[in-house]
């Protein structure tokens, strides 16, 4: 699990991003799912800097983390919490904000919001199968079926 305090301001925006991104890819993550992952993690980060308070504590900051459990990533990002519930909005066409969550929603397998004394937190769950091979307990490789591969020698 990786896990970013950044300043309750934009200026660390693109850092996390970049981070996000190099790390799924080193996690062995696909390149179009790190992608989908970096936008959804700039569109939660901007939610939260414009709509959220920053988490408790002597520096105004949010906090965004990411992890893999399987063929699973989940994204969030972390505030001291808003006066409304995070939702998918319903812009205008004219409107030149409220997509941000529809994004998120569109690039995600699921998303949500936690809440907990300290504020809330919205996540973001993408599917994202290993680009690495697939080793069984001994070391051979196993194909897509889940069987080990035959020695051809």
């Amino acid at each position: 699990m990786s896990i970013v305090h950044l300043p309750h301001s934009a200026a660390g925006v693109s850092a996390v991003r970049r981070r996000l991104g190099r790390e799924l890819l080193e996690w062995g993550v696909p390149d179009e799912v790190a992608d989908d992952a970096a936008v959804i993690v700039s569109e939660l980060l901007s939610n939260a800097l414009r709509h959220a308070r920053p988490l408790p504590g002597p520096e105004p900051q949010i906090k965004a983390a990411w992890t893999r459990i399987g063929d699973i990533v989940e994204v969030s990002v972390s505030d001291g919490g808003a006066i409304t519930e995070p939702r998918k909005g319903q812009p205008a066409l004219s409107s030149l904000g409220g997509r941000g969550l529809g994004i998120v929603e569109t690039l995600s397998q699921a998303w949500g919001v936690r809440r907990d004394d300290h504020g809330s937190t919205v996540w973001a769950h993408l599917h994202a199968p290993s680009v690495f091979p697939q080793m069984d307990g001994v070391g051979r490789l196993v194909q897509e079926t889940g069987t080990p591969v035959q020695n051809l020698s």
